[in-house]
């Protein structure tokens, strides 16, 4: 792990693997430990990949103020510049499909290829957290019992069949209790995925794109991947059938390989 100096603050950083960089932008209330282990070994064996924690996150620099998602996205162009890396292949989920969203139109020149997994872009027919899933959150982190709000979270983040299984939730739980983000942290983080807006901005993207989405998806339902695909012009939707928001650890190594074969088409 390393600390790179990025204007005022410090983003921590994990850099592993060979071969063309891959910059890997997290969601809301997650670190760089929520990537799948899996999912990262696979990405490592054809990738130099990069993750991170956003400001306010494990042992980057304290949040100071209020975060926009063109905020994060200069985060992520400014740890590109203190690594030299002139160019990368991007994915980012959720809160992270959104910054690189920004991050996409701000500097196209940066990202070789585009990977938006279970994010939204905002604008007529988008749609956030349902009402359900958002009460059980709310409930659980109102109880004070740190394993009863991941539970919750892990709950909402997954398909019904996957929550069932206890080795995948044990590694989950283990996360979750040792890499804790702060509440307000996550409410920041809220806020700026609420005021995120890039619907009317999205058709000037002129990059290869992919767009992944399940349809289980509770946190950010699965309308809004084709909405975003049919706003990049050429991009390609890739819907997964019973499969929720943390898509990536529910089929980890056909979601590297989705990765994988978007950026070889696109080399």
């Amino acid at each position: 792990m390393g600390l790179a100096r990025v204007g005022e603050i410090e983003l921590s950083y994990e850099r592993a693997g060979s071969g063309p960089p891959l910059l890997l932008i997290m969601g809301m209330s997650g670190t760089f430990d929520h990537w799948d282990v899996g999912f990262l070994d696979d990405l490592r064996r054809d990738f130099d990949t990069i993750v991170y924690d956003h400001r306010g996150v494990g042992s980057s620099s304290r949040l100071e103020g209020p975060l926009t998602t063109a905020q994060l996205a200069a985060d992520a162009t400014g740890l590109l510049d203190a690594l030299a890396v002139d160019s990368v292949h991007v994915l980012g989920i959720s809160l992270g499909g959104m910054v690189a969203q920004e991050l996409a139109l701000a500097h196209p020149e940066r990202v070789r290829t585009l990977t938006l997994g279970c994010t939204y872009c905002g604008g007529e027919g988008s749609a956030l957290t349902g009402e359900n899933a958002l009460r059980k959150l709310a409930e659980a982190r109102l109880s004070g019992d740190r394993a009863l709000a991941i539970r919750a979270s892990w709950e909402v983040n997954v398909s019904p069949g996957f929550a069932a299984n206890d080795e995948e939730y044990a590694r989950f739980l283990e996360i979750g209790l040792r890499r804790r983000v702060s509440l307000e942290v996550i409410m920041a983080q809220a806020r700026a995925i609420v005021e995120h807006d890039t619907h009317a901005r999205l058709p000037e993207i002129a990059l290869p794109t992919l767009v992944v989405h399940g349809t289980l998806d509770e946190m950010i339902p699965v309308q809004n991947g084709p909405l975003i695909a049919g706003l990049i012009a050429g991009s390609r939707l890739e819907i997964l059938d019973g499969i929720g928001h943390m898509f990536f650890w529910e089929q980890p190594a056909p979601s590297a390989e989705l990765v994988r074969a978007h950026a070889a088409v696109h080399a």
